[in-house]
């Protein structure tokens, strides 16, 4: 991938020491550090799916058994987004605990919390959707409309829609780009895993409505680009913030529809009107043609800008229970390759 100031390409030779014999159920389950990647996925899936049933079993008895789906808009999403959120960190954390890792090796460190990374995030993240949307107003195929909000009502939007989608950007980016890349990357490597899970990014949005296979596809390729950003930052503070400024831009500021619904409070009356591989159609400039090759420019000018290989930390890999015994020379090439 291009990578020269890879750190994890650096470490010293070393003959591995001699390991003992395993029978092979023991190599099924165990690789020469710890539980193998698999297992732990599965353990973390398990985890999660129980803390969201308690959450749904908890939400009904609060509701009185009355279960209402949401509506797009800020109030009856935002409750939703927070505890999804939440519940993909208390698993996090327990799976940490097991493991004798930390929530920072999964990529969201408390130090640089909202911190310089986090800000660029927001202000590329706000100006590549109004790119994109400009350029689609040269194409004359979009147009920014009017505003339909006035007086308090755009700062009270402004800012629910803020904190929605902030949610919505801890939530997603934690989920995928989380704990589940950290864990394939010990099992298949970095890359091959990115891969993976962006296509899993993608996929995930396919169930929504109005979406479409452009949408589908451009979904799974902006996983990949935060999957870059992750590798050369070091951690998913710039992917949070570039996601949330990206969806509050699309769903609050132009009001132009988000994987095919159009928010209740969205500032400018926007409209399209051309051939849906360059509208997007229902799903919005998400569908467009336009935004794949606006998001391989973005790759291009991040690869460039940003040099330096910071993710995952090659001891983070081992985890603080194995690093007494086993060291990176021991690992297959795959887990710590560029």
């Amino acid at each position: 991938m291009g990578e020269p100031n890879n750190p994890l390409t650096t470490i010293p030779p070393r003959i591995p020491r001699e390991v003992p014999g395993k029978s092979f159920l023991q190599d099924a389950f165990f690789g020469p550090a710890e539980l193998r990647a698999g297992w732990r996925l599965l353990i973390f899936f398990a985890v999660l799916a129980i803390l969201f049933l308690i959450g749904i079993l908890l939400t009904r008895m609060i509701a009185n058994g009355r279960v209402t789906r949401p509506s797009f808009n800020p109030l009856d999403l935002l409750s939703g987004e927070a505890l999804s959120f939440l519940v993909v960190l208390l698993a996090s954390w327990i799976m940490a605990k097991m493991e004798g890792r930390t929530i920072a090796d999964y990529g969201l460190p408390r130090r640089g919390a909202f911190g310089g990374r986090f800000w660029q995030g927001i202000v590329i993240g706000f100006a590549s959707i109004t790119a994109l949307l400009v350029s689609l107003r040269v194409a004359g195929v979009f147009h920014f409309g009017m505003i339909g909000l006035h007086g308090a009502a755009i700062w009270e939007y402004a800012a629910l829609w803020g904190a929605v989608l902030l949610c919505v950007g801890f939530f997603e980016e934690f989920a995928v780009r989380g704990y589940a890349l950290f864990t394939l990357t010990t099992g298949i490597g970095f890359w091959p895993a990115a891969i993976v899970m962006s296509v899993f990014f993608g996929y995930l949005h396919h169930s929504n409505s109005g979406e479409s296979i452009v949408g589908t596809f451009n979904a799974g390729a902006v996983g990949f680009l935060f999957c870059l950003l992750l590798r050369r930052t070091g951690d998913l503070w710039m992917p949070i913030g570039f996601h949330a400024a990206w969806d509050w831009g699309e769903t609050y500021f132009y009001g132009v529809p988000d994987s095919g619904q159009v928010a209740q409070g969205h500032l400018f009356n926007a409209a399209f009107s051309g051939p849906t591989w360059l509208t997007g159609g229902t799903v919005g400039p998400e569908g467009s043609w336009f935004c794949f090759f606006l998001l391989v420019l973005l790759w291009f000018l991040f690869a460039t800008w940003l040099r330096e290989v910071k993710y995952p930390n090659p001891q983070a890999i081992l985890g603080p229970r194995s690093r007494s015994d086993v060291t990176l020379a021991d690992l297959p090439p795959s887990n710590i390759g560029p």
